[in-house]
């Protein structure tokens, strides 16, 4: 049934080939127009996994808890410290000038210079409030008793470490941004806020005597995406270098240019329908259409393969261009659904951005059906080749199956035994090795960018100079109205406080209870041994009044209660670490009347996406593999097929997982997509292979002679597409942006596994099962048209 259909598309694709070309450029016509206008989108929103019990917190408190999207500039005074009046007042213009970036939630923005910056000081007459730089102080009238001044205060104030540096080097601006305007409700464009950042403030202020330091998720995303802007260049290296590997692997710079144009017509097309959903370019998302090419290109080059192989036989390149068609329709299509299916099941995955990038890589895989599968070989048929080029082809065909004959011995019994053996070996290896492996980040800083890059140096010298760290996970205890004048309800949330700040990677924490036991401490002469929160719900309320609401640690109904945790780092194990801490105390402490709930800041938010991530992993990965045993076994019958397909794509999977874990790469939004598409890649090496060795099969011909002919007309295929597309991604490893390169390496090593594992384990087990289980009845022919 399926034999039919295929000559029937055959028969209508190349009895119209000029109306079908005719219509397919019409369509690419219309979709470059569309897509010329696509533009790089980015926003904090997307990264929130939806559902989650910390994102849906974050959302809920976002108007009253801050810090989960900051930006914090640093004022750092590269030689001396800040404590001059020419310092504090560039600090006072930075102040200003953030003060007013579009984006910018104006209610957040706290330095030296806001009012929201207190000091609270016990004297003989009581408490005493003000202002760290009172109202009456201008930057203009700034002298050096009015500085001194001013140094007392942050001093006494409590801001050395937070605010200031620890070595009074740089003082800190720090500000939330609203993910969208408040008046027009216009999505905030943190690409286009980051130049505007660097030009407001660092181009502005910094200068021989001060540098400005400036981190945050607007400036590091946009940072991502300028570098990305030179992932073209190297994009367009692997182009060329792909080109002319295609080009000496066929001799013919028609059947190049008709390869590489059919696989960068799909682009066009998945460029044209995002900007016709409404979509974007993730910067994180931006090697997304690389990998889509890198599947044209192994497509490719196997009909190419196929073309020529059949013009060296001596037919016509029309025929041989519809022997092509109808001779790997059916696994080429089986290849790119399993590919297909790989990437939609990344929608499994409840974060708006990794949706979004499985949407992108989906439709590019879905048209390589079409563009690889149906219009190269169109093109290809109009080709007209010289009179020599069959025997050249023949001649160079003979040579390279001479070269690759010797791997025909894995399909000796014996050799396929211990290849087996081998294989299972490593397996057991690769499961051990990649246990525990990383999800989430590994590195501090911006895992997207180098070390060297200016980004990351300058969270290494904020980090290096403030001791509350950078990173933030909020705990929000919801109590009834009023219940922070509950003395049980305070110490509950006290003991919270005091086992997460014990807790390694926690620099330390703030939260109510603390400052109350503070103030009941200064009502004392400051004796520490009277620092203790009262019971009396009076005097509970006298004491929480000197806090302040400008604290962010209770709202005016007193009902949300938050513990903020400052992480050295936000590293997955870190961050993993404390929230651990909240778990197990909510879980074993329970105090009714207070709800204790995970959680906002930057932290609470890459816990959620490290949850789900390790969560949705696993299912994902087993529907693609279900695709491929589904296929496999509905196109050959046989179970054996099955096992011979899997295993090896299984085993490249976990040794992929150990490489991974070897280099420190975590598992993110980033790196997912390149694991899915590994599988895709080794799916493709593997059908093309079994094909051909199950075709001979069925015609009666030996396991160790079918192999043969198989690895001579498909694997060097194989093994040319797996070293062309290694090498193009290679390239990478000169990218300026780190997790280009990393995936440049993990592509690289993924590529040519997968192939190695395709030309000796899938047929070492095909040989292996035949002998210890022969077989009964006569072997399936695959789906062939001709």
């Amino acid at each position: 049934m399926l034999s039919k259909l295929v000559r029937a598309i055959e028969r209508l694709v190349f009895g119209h080939r000029a109306a079908v070309l005719i219509a397919l450029a019409a369509i690419t016509a219309v979709m470059a127009f569309f897509g010329a206008r696509l533009q790089m989108t980015a926003g904090f929103g997307k990264q929130l996994p939806l559902g989650h019990e910390y994102t849906d917190t974050f959302v809920k408190y976002k108007d009253v808890l801050f810090g989960a999207n900051r930006l914090i500039v640093v004022v750092h005074a590269r030689q001396g410290d800040i404590w001059r009046p020419e310092t504090l007042r560039r600090l006072n213009d930075v102040t200003q000038a953030l003060l007013y970036l579009p984006g910018v939630d104006r209610r957040t923005v706290t330095s030296l210079w806001t009012p929201n910056t207190r000091v609270m000081q016990v004297t003989e007459e009581g408490y005493e409030a003000r202002d760290v730089i009172g109202g009456d102080v201008t930057p203009e009238k700034l002298d050096a008793g009015t500085v001194a001044r001013i140094r007392d205060n942050v001093i006494q104030g409590g801001y050395v470490g937070s605010l200031v540096a620890s070595d009074f080097s740089g003082a800190m601006v720090t500000a939330d941004l609203l993910d969208a305007d408040p008046r027009t409700r216009e999505a905030t464009d943190y690409i286009a806020l980051g130049p505007k950042i660097e030009r407001e403030l660092r181009a502005r202020f910094e200068d021989a005597d001060i540098e400005i330091r400036i981190i945050g998720f607007a400036k590091q995303i946009s940072d991502i995406a300028e570098g990305a802007k030179g992932v073209l260049l190297f994009f367009a290296l692997a182009f060329v270098l792909t080109a002319l590997a295609v080009y000496w692997y066929c001799r013919s710079w028609a059947f190049t240019a008709a390869t590489l144009l059919c696989s960068l017509v799909s682009l066009v097309w998945q460029f044209g329908t995002l900007q016709l959903f409404g979509y974007g370019l993730d910067p994180l998302a931006v090697l997304v259409p690389f990998l889509v090419f890198a599947i044209g290109v192994s497509h490719g080059v196997q009909q190419i393969n196929y073309i020529s192989r059949e013009v060296s036989a001596g037919r016509p390149v029309s025929d041989a261009a519809r022997a092509s068609f109808g001779g790997l329709l059916v696994p080429g299509t089986m290849a790119l659904v399993t590919a297909f299916v790989g990437f939609a099941t990344l929608l499994l995955i409840p974060i708006p951005m990794i949706r979004e990038l499985a949407i992108t890589a989906s439709l590019g895989v879905a048209y390589k059906i079409v563009t690889n599968l149906v219009m190269l070989p169109v093109v290809v048929s109009y080709v007209r080749l010289g009179p020599g080029y069959a025997g050249r082809m023949q001649a160079m065909r003979e040579r390279r199956e001479a070269s690759i004959a010797a791997l025909a011995r894995v399909a000796d019994p014996q050799v396929a035994r211990w290849l087996v053996i081998g294989g299972a070996a490593l397996f057991a290896l690769a499961v051990w090795q990649s246990r525990d492996r990383h999800i989430g980040y590994v590195q501090p800083g911006a895992p997207e960018l180098r070390d060297s890059a200016r980004y990351n140096r300058d969270a290494v010298g904020i980090a290096e100079k403030f001791s509350v760290g950078l990173d933030v996970l909020t705990v929000v205890s919801e109590t009834p109205p009023e219940g922070c004048y509950d003395w049980r309800k305070m110490a509950y949330l006290d003991e919270l406080a005091w086992e997460l700040a014990n807790t390694p990677g926690v620099i330390g924490t703030a939260a109510l209870p603390g400052l109350v036991k503070l103030g009941a401490a200064g009502f004392s002469e400051g004796n520490p041994k009277w620092g203790d929160m009262p019971r009396d719900a009076r005097a509970m309320a006298s004491l929480i009044g000197l806090v302040g609401e400008g604290s962010g640690l209770y709202d005016p109904r007193c009902t949300v209660l938050p513990i903020n945790a400052y992480l050295s780092d936000h590293k997955a194990e870190t961050i993993k670490r404390a929230v651990g801490v909240v778990k197990a105390y909510r879980a074993g402490e329970a105090l009714d009347g207070v709800t204790v709930r995970l959680a906002s800041g930057n932290a609470g938010v890459q816990a959620a996406t490290n949850e789900v991530l390790e969560a949705t992993e696993l299912p994902m990965m087993l529907y693609v593999y279900g695709t491929i045993v589904v296929l496999v076994f509905l196109t050959y019958r046989d179970w054996r097929a099955v096992v011979a397909c899997c295993l090896p794509l299984t085993l490249a999977t976990f040794v992929g997982y150990w490489f991974m874990k070897a280099l420190d790469i975590g598992l993110t939004v980033a790196t997912l997509p390149v694991m899915v598409l590994a599988v895709g890649i080794g799916v493709d090496y593997a059908f093309y292979i079994y094909n051909r060795l199950q075709l001979y099969l069925a015609e009666g011909i030996a396991i160790v002679p079918a192999f043969r002919r198989a690895l001579s007309e498909t694997g060097i295929a194989t093994v040319f597409t797996a070293l062309t597309l290694s090498v193009g991604v290679a390239t990478w490893v000169f990218s300026p942006l780190k997790f280009q390169a990393d995936m440049g390496l993990l592509l690289a090593f993924m590529f040519m596994l997968n192939m190695v594992m395709a030309i000796t384990l899938l047929p070492a087990l095909a040989v292996f099962i035949d002998t210890l289980i022969p077989r009964r009845g006569p072997v399936h022919r695959p789906f062939m048209a001709h």
